[in-house]
């Protein structure tokens, strides 16, 4: 289910995306036997930051965050999640399993020449992200987590909030064969456009924006890779062996996630030994995109804690 789609971002492109006067590349590199393609910028002896996107997106999501925090002291790396845009899209659903995944980030990490990394995830990264601070808690340093829940939190909430249930309704529905990605295709991926501009407000997502997540979505093999994601928690669950996460960890929230409930936010917070939850009233599940500047900013001053760099570098 490989792509025969270039393996890198042109550099035309991708400094149509990052600053020009940010030392940035794409690349391809081997994690947890997969070919992962990531972004990487900023100097290589800063503290790495590792950003990782959602569903249906790719590393383009995290644009608006790369500059700010390689101008404050990171070293940022953004990868193409396995199944989506230019990464490797296994066969088969159980590559997609959530030990799979987390297993990639650490590996990615190594690649790196580090042992640990500060981690940010949304969404499905997100749960990536909470997945790898349980399972390979050595390899995180400080966590970050953009609505997205932890899987306990998730659980629960499942089993005794019926609004959630409800919400999870399109989850379900994924796990149908083919008729997911028909759906998704059908009238140029109006649905997973839908599903990016409804709920935020307008100018948020821009038509380039658009042409460039479907072009993305359009890759031999994406839309299987993607939703196999959803397939894989479903049918092969997997539970990391401890639910605490140690490392300090900021959740940041937009209330009005048409997804998720904002008490799957607060129940998170529990299951960390530090955390910091900040909630953001009149704000949809596109928190990276609708609150840029207010993520950047949280983000920042997140990882500078205890850190030698201070947050207005």
């Amino acid at each position: 289910m490989q792509s025969n789609e270039p393996s890198t971002v042109p550099r035309a492109d991708l400094e149509s995306v990052v600053p020009p006067t940010i030392d940035a590349e794409s690349t391809v590199r081997t994690a947890n036997g997969v070919e992962l393609h990531a972004v990487v910028a900023g100097d290589e002896a800063d503290p790495l930051v590792v950003l990782l996107h959602g569903f249906p997106e790719f590393w383009y999501g995290w644009r608006a965050q790369i500059a700010p925090l390689v101008e404050a002291g990171y070293r940022v790396l953004v990868p193409d999640q396995r199944g989506y845009n230019l990464s490797e899209k296994p066969n088969g659903v159980r590559a997609y399993r959530t030990r799979e995944l987390s297993a990639d980030i650490a590996d990615l990490i190594a690649t790196e020449g580090r042992e640990t990394a500060h981690v940010v995830g949304h969404d499905w990264g997100g749960m990536v992200a909470w997945d790898l601070a349980r399972r390979y808690p050595e390899a995180v340093d400080r966590l970050a987590v953009v609505n997205a829940p932890h899987q306990t939190a998730y659980g629960r909430q499942l089993r005794s909030n019926p609004e959630q249930l409800r919400r999870s309704w399109y989850a379900m529905g994924f796990q149908l064969p083919r008729l997911p990605e028909i759906a998704c295709r059908y009238d140029d991926y109006r649905l997973l456009e839908r599903a990016l501009r409804s709920p935020v407000p307008a100018g948020t997502f821009s038509d380039d924006d658009l042409d460039r997540y479907r072009r993305a979505w359009g890759r031999d093999g994406a839309l299987t890779g993607m939703l196999n994601w959803y397939r894989a928690a479903a049918r092969h669950p997997s539970s990391p062996p401890t639910e605490r996460v140690d490392a300090p960890t900021l959740v940041v929230w937009g209330e009005d996630d048409a997804a998720l409930v904002p008490e799957l936010a607060i129940d998170s917070t529990g299951f960390c030994r530090e955390s910091r939850l900040e909630l953001l009233p009149e704000t949809s599940h596109w928190v990276p995109h609708e609150a840029a500047e207010n993520v950047t900013a949280l983000l920042r001053e997140h990882l500078a804690e205890g850190a030698e760099i201070s947050p207005a570098r």
